[in-house]
C-alpha cells in the first residue's frame, strides 16, 4: 500500500504540474488550442510508449519548463551526465544539473534517460591526455560507472552506456577505449553499470543506424552476440539525427529485428533538420518525417521510447553544428507548437486537427489620395512560414501608374508592377513583417488591385 500511494503522489503531482503549465502557457499568450491538447506524454502512455526530450538543466524554468514537464515523460540530460560535465578534474565532481535534471523529473512524475557512460567524445582533459596502461584505463572506466550509475541508482530508468561505437562501415571506431582495451571495453562496461544499478536498463546508442545498412547491421551483430555470451545488454538507441525527407524506407524493418533479438529498441535523439531558411513546404515535409518516425516507433511493440534531441529550435545543437540548417525540432523558437508538434500527436493517436498550414501574404492598401495622386503601401507578413527574399506583383485595372518607390525596388510595364524587395528588408521571419511605399497617379478611379506575392 505504500508504494501505491507513493505512486499515485507522483501522478497527482505530475498532474497538478500539467495544469500549472496549461494556465502559464495561457497567461503567457501562448496558443490556447495547444494548451488544452492532450498532452504527449499522455498519448504515448496510451500506446505503451513513453515521449522525451532532452533538456538543458539550467532552463527548466517559464515556458520552457512548463512544456517540458507537461507534454514529455521522459528527460534526457543534454550534456550533464557527460565525463567532462562531471569530473572535469580527476577526483572532483559536479553533478550540480545532473541533480537539478533528475529532481525535476521526479517532480512531474518523469523517467530519466541517463546519457552517456561510454563516449568518444567530450571526455575531460586530464583523462585524453593522460598516458595510462590498459588496466590502468579499465580501472577508471569502472570507477566512472560504478560512481555515476551507483549515484542514481533507482532513479535512471535506463543509461545510454556506450554511445557511437562503430564507423560507418561497421568496423569499431578508434579511440581511447577501443585503442586501449579492445572491443570487449563495450561487454565490460555494460557489466559494471549492471552491477551499479541492476534494475536500470541498458543500451548501445549509435546515429546512422535507423535503417539497415553496414552499421546498424553491424550493431544488430554485436547485441546478438552479447546476448549469446550472457552480457546484460537490454537495447539499442536509433539517434535519428535526420534531414529533411530522409527518413530510412527500413525503419521499421531496422527496429523489429533489434526486437526480434529479445531488446527494447529507443528513438533517443530525434531531430529532423533543414535548410534555412523554413516555408510552408518545408515544414510540412518536417511534419510528414517525424509522424513517419513516430508511426514506425508505434508499430513495434518493443519500441518503448521516442526522445526528441531539444523540442524548441531555440535549444537545438543542429545551428551551430551544421551551418545554415536548423529548425529541427517540433516548436520554434518561441515555443509555439509547428506541425511536427501536431504530426507526432496525430501518429501517437490524438484527434488534434493542426492550425492551417503557415503562409505569407501581402496586403495593398491606400494609404493617402488627392486630386491626382495617392501613397500606397504593401505589407508583407508571415505566420508559420518566413521569407529570405520576396517579389510583390499586381496589376492596376484603372490607369494608375507609379512614379516613385521606397523600401523596395517597382518597375512599371502597362498595368503590371512588380516590386522586389531592398538589400536590408529582404528576410521576414515568421512572425514578421516589412512594407514598402510608393507614390502613384491616377485618374477616374483608384480601386485597391489584389498582389501576388513570389
Amino acid at each position: 500500500m505504500r508504494s501505491s500511494s507513493t505512486a499515485l503522489r507522483t501522478r497527482l503531482a505530475a498532474l497538478c504540474a500539467g495544469l500549472a503549465a496549461t494556465a502559464a502557457l495561457i497567461a503567457a499568450g501562448g496558443s490556447s488550442a495547444h494548451a488544452a491538447d492532450t498532452p504527449l506524454r499522455d498519448l504515448a502512455a496510451a500506446k505503451g510508449k513513453v515521449i522525451g526530450t532532452a533538456v538543458t538543466g539550467s532552463k527548466l524554468t517559464g515556458t520552457y519548463g512548463d512544456l517540458a514537464g507537461s507534454q514529455f515523460g521522459s528527460l534526457t540530460p543534454g550534456n550533464a551526465m557527460k565525463w567532462e560535465s562531471v569530473e572535469p578534474s580527476r577526483g572532483t565532481f559536479d553533478w550540480t544539473e545532473a541533480d537539478q535534471i533528475v529532481a525535476f523529473a521526479q517532480a512531474h512524475g518523469q523517467q530519466v534517460r541517463g546519457h552517456t557512460l561510454v563516449w568518444h567524445n567530450q571526455n575531460p582533459a586530464w583523462l585524453t591526455d593522460g598516458s595510462w596502461t590498459s588496466a590502468q584505463l579499465g580501472t577508471l572506466l569502472q570507477d566512472h560507472i560504478s560512481t555515476e550509475v551507483g549515484r542514481y541508482k533507482g532513479r535512471i530508468a535506463a543509461w545510454d552506456v556506450v554511445n557511437e561505437p562503430f564507423n560507418e562501415d561497421g568496423t569499431y571506431r578508434t579511440s581511447l577505449w577501443y585503442n586501449g582495451l579492445g572491443a570487449d571495453y563495450i561487454a565490460d562496461a555494460l557489466t559494471w553499470a549492471r552491477a551499479a544499478d541492476p534494475a536500470a536498463k541498458l543500451y548501445i546508442n549509435d546515429y546512422n543506424v535507423e535503417g539497415v545498412n553496414a552499421k546498424s547491421t553491424a550493431l544488430y551483430n554485436l547485441v546478438r552476440s552479447l546476448k549469446e555470451r550472457g552480457v546484460p545488454i537490454d537495447g539499442v538507441g536509433l539517434q535519428a539525427h535526420l534531414i529533411l525527407g530522409q527518413v530510412p524506407s527500413t525503419l521499421q524493418q531496422n527496429i523489429q529485428r533489434f526486437a526480434d533479438l529479445g531488446v527494447d529498441v529507443a528513438i533517443t535523439e530525434l531531430d529532423v533538420r533543414m535548410a534555412l531558411p523554413a516555408d510552408s513546404a518545408k515544414l510540412a515535409q518536417q511534419a510528414a518525417d517525424y509522424k513517419a518516425v513516430t508511426a514506425a516507433c508505434v508499430a513495434v511493440t518493443r519500441c518503448v521510447n521516442l526522445t526528441v534531441w531539444g523540442f524548441a529550435d531555440s535549444d537545438s545543437w543542429v545551428d551551430s553544428t551544421f551551418p545554415g540548417y536548423g529548425a529541427a525540432t517540433p516548436y520554434d523558437a518561441n515555443y509555439a507548437p509547428k506541425p511536427a508538434y501536431y504530426a507526432i500527436a496525430q501518429a501517437l493517436g490524438g484527434t488534434t486537427t493542426p492550425p492551417p498550414t503557415g503562409a505569407c501574404s501581402a496586403t495593398y492598401s491606400v494609404v493617402s489620395q488627392w486630386n491626382t495622386g495617392f501613397t500606397g503601401q504593401v505589407r508583407i507578413a508571415c505566420s508559420g512560414a518566413a521569407l529570405s527574399s520576396w517579389k510583390a506583383t499586381w496589376t492596376y485595372g484603372a490607369g494608375q501608374q507609379v512614379t516613385q518607390a521606397w523600401n523596395a525596388a517597382c518597375t512599371q510595364s502597362g498595368t503590371a508592377v512588380t516590386c522586389t524587395n531592398a538589400s536590408y528588408n529582404g528576410t521576414v521571419p515568421d512572425g514578421g513583417s516589412v512594407t514598402f511605399g510608393f507614390n502613384g497617379t491616377w485618374s477616374g478611379g483608384n480601386p485597391v488591385p489584389a498582389v501576388t506575392l513570389g
